[in-house]
C-alpha cells in the first residue's frame, strides 16, 4: 500500500512521537465509524463522561479512585482541526438534538491524572496519560485499500459490484451512458465531469436511508470539501478496460491519471499524517440500520468491514518495532445504537455483529487478536419497559420520537413519548446469516421498528451541574481501549 519513501517517513514521525512520549505519555485513538454510526456522539459522551464523573463501572481506574483529574488540554497537531466538543454536548444536552455528522477529521487532547495500582510503576510513571482523539470519517477509511489498486483494477471491481443487486438499478443511468463513450477518444473535460456527477449520484443513492449500503468509495465524492470541482474528484470508472497501455490524450488516460491524482493527493497524505500514526481504533457500525434494510445492506457492511478491518496493522507493538512502525493493538468494532432494542436483544446484536466480524476477519486472514465487539449505546435516548397486549406482556422501549418519525399512521411531532416494541432479534446468529445468505429463497428474516429517538432530557442538580450522558456499555469500551495504559 505505501512506497519505501512513504514507510521512511512514517517512521520518522513515529520516532518524534515516541521521543515525546517519553516526558508527555500520549495514546492517539482513531474514533471512524460507516454512516449514520454515530461518531460524534460517541467521542462528546466519551469526553463528557470523564469530565463529569459518569457513571462508569467497568471502567476499572475510575471506578477504584485511581483516577484524579481529567481535562481538555490544547492538541499537538496545529494543522488539524479541533473536534468541537463544547458545541456538540449543547446540542445534545441543551437543545437536544443530534449533532452534525463528521465531514473532515478533527482532534482533541483528553489529559487524564491518575495514579498506577503498581507501586513499581507509581516510582517511575509520571502519572498523567494524553489521549488524543483523532475523528475521521469512515468513508476516508475504506479508501485506503486503493492504495493497492491501479485504475484498471479500480475500475473492474467497482463497475463488477454496481451491476449486482439493487445497485445495478441504482447504477444504471450512469453505467449505460458510460456504455456509449469511446474510451480511447481524445479527452473531454465536458464528458470527464458529466461522467463523475453520474457516478457520484450512484454513489448517493447507495448511500441513502432506504438502501443504507456500505462499501462507497472513494470517500472523497461524497464529501468532497475544498476538492471540489477539482481534477482529482473529477474521475469515474470505466467498464470493461483492455489490458493494453491507454492512448496518450485519450479519455481513459485523463481518468487514470486523475484516478492517481486522487490517491497522492487525498489518501497518501491521510495515510501518512493520520493512520498510520494510530496506536488504538474503535470501528462504530449502524448494524440496526443494515439489519432493517435486508440481507443486501447486511452483506455490503460485511464487505465494508472487511475493507476495513484489511486496513488495519493490527498486532502487538514490542519496543523496537513500535519505534519504526506503530502497529493498532487493539479494534474495537462496536455496534451502536443498542438502546432502540431492548436489553434482552443486546447479547443477539451483539452475536450478530461478531459474526460479521469473524467472516471478515476469516476472509482477509486475520486470526482476529486484538479484536473486540460490543454493542453499546453512546447516549442512551430510551427506557425499558413492559406493555401487556392481547394477554401478553411485550418489551417495549419508551422515547420521544424525533419529529416526522412515523410509526403505522401515526406520525410524531417531536415532542411527545411513545412506547414502541423494536422487534427480536434470533437468539442464533447463525440463523440469521443463513437467513441472510439465503434470502432470494423466502428465508427468515427478522422484522424490526428502528424509530430515531431524541437525545434523552439531562437533569441537573440543585447547584445546577449537568449530570453526567447516559449510555449503554460506555465503560466497557473505554476499559478495553484506555484501561491497560492507565494501570
Amino acid at each position: 500500500m505505501t512506497s519505501f519513501a512513504d514507510e521512511a517517513v512514517i517512521a520518522f514521525d513515529n520516532l518524534t512521537d515516541r521521543a515525546s512520549n517519553l516526558v508527555n505519555p500520549s495514546i492517539r485513538l482513531g474514533v471512524t465509524g460507516l454512516a449514520r454510526a454515530g461518531k460524534t456522539v460517541f467521542i462528546s459522551s466519551l469526553i463528557h463522561n470523564l469530565l463529569h464523573g459518569g457513571r462508569l463501572p467497568l471502567f476499572e481506574p475510575l471506578q477504584s479512585g485511581r483516577i484524579s483529574a481529567t481535562r481538555l488540554e490544547p492538541q499537538p497537531d496545529d494543522a488539524v482541526p479541533r473536534f468541537q466538543y463544547e458545541d456538540h454536548i449543547r446540542a445534545l444536552v441543551k437543545d437536544r438534538i443530534w449533532p452534525d455528522s463528521t465531514r473532515a477529521i478533527s482532534e482533541l487532547r483528553l489529559t487524564i491524572a491518575y495514579e498506577s495500582a503498581s507501586g513499581w510503576n507509581r516510582l517511575f510513571s509520571p502519572g498523567r496519560l494524553a489521549v488524543d482523539i483523532v475523528d475521521y470519517p469512515g468513508e476516508w477509511l475504506l479508501d485506503l485499500p486503493l492504495l493497492a489498486q491501479d485504475y484498471r483494477d479500480f475500475s473492474a471491481a467497482t463497475v463488477g459490484l454496481a451491476r449486482t443487486g439493487i445497485r445495478a438499478e441504482l447504477s444504471r443511468e450512469w453505467l449505460e451512458r458510460t456504455a456509449t463513450v469511446d474510451i480511447d477518444a481524445p479527452a473531454d473535460e465536458t464528458l470527464a465531469r458529466e461522467l463523475a456527477e453520474r457516478f457520484t449520484a450512484y454513489l448517493r443513492a447507495c448511500k441513502a436511508d432506504e438502501r443504507s449500503l456500505s462499501t462507497l468509495p472513494p470517500g472523497r465524492f461524497l464529501m468532497p470539501g475544498d476538492l471540489d470541482g477539482s481534477p482529482a474528484l473529477t474521475f469515474a470508472p470505466l467498464p470493461d478496460l483492455p489490458d493494453t497501455r491507454a492512448p496518450k490524450g485519450s479519455l481513459r488516460a485523463m481518468m487514470e491519471r486523475r484516478y492517481e491524482a486522487y490517491k497522492s493527493v487525498v489518501v497518501k497524505p491521510f495515510f501518512r499524517e493520520h493512520f498510520a500514526r494510530l496506536d488504538r481504533q474503535i470501528v462504530l457500525v449502524d448494524a440496526l440500520q443494515a439489519i432493517n434494510r435486508g440481507p443486501e445492506a447486511v452483506q455490503d457492511l460485511e464487505r465494508a468491514l472487511t475493507d476495513v478491518l484489511a486496513c488495519f496493522r493490527a498486532g502487538s507493538n514490542s519496543f523496537l518495532t513500535a519505534l519504526v512502525r506503530r502497529r493498532i493493538d487493539r479494534v474495537l468494532v462496536a455496534a451502536t445504537k443498542a438502546d432502540h432494542l431492548h436489553h434482552e436483544s443486546h447479547d443477539r446484536l451483539e452475536a450478530i455483529t461478531r459474526r460479521l466480524v469473524d467472516r471478515a476477519t476469516t476472509r482477509i486472514g486475520m486470526t482476529g487478536a486484538g479484536i473486540e465487539v460490543m454493542a453499546i449505546a453512546s447516549v442512551r435516548a430510551t427506557r425499558e419497559a413492559t406493555v401487556k397486549q392481547n394477554g401478553d406482556e411485550l418489551p417495549v422501549v419508551v422515547g420521544t420520537p424525533m419529529a416526522g418519525e412515523t410509526v403505522g399512521k401515526e406520525r410524531f411531532d417531536g415532542n411527545r413519548k411513545t412506547a414502541i416494541f423494536p422487534g427480536d432479534l434470533p437468539a442464533d446468529p447463525e440463523r440469521f446469516f443463513r437467513s441472510v445468505d439465503d434470502a432470494s429463497h423466502g428465508a427468515y428474516l427478522p422484522e424490526l421498528n428502528i424509530v430515531r429517538f431524541r437525545p434523552p432530557h439531562i437533569e441537573q442538580t440543585g447547584g445546577g451541574i449537568t449530570l453526567s450522558v447516559p449510555h449503554i456499555r460506555l465503560d466497557r469500551a473505554l476499559q478495553f481501549l484506555l484501561g491497560d495504559k492507565l494501570a
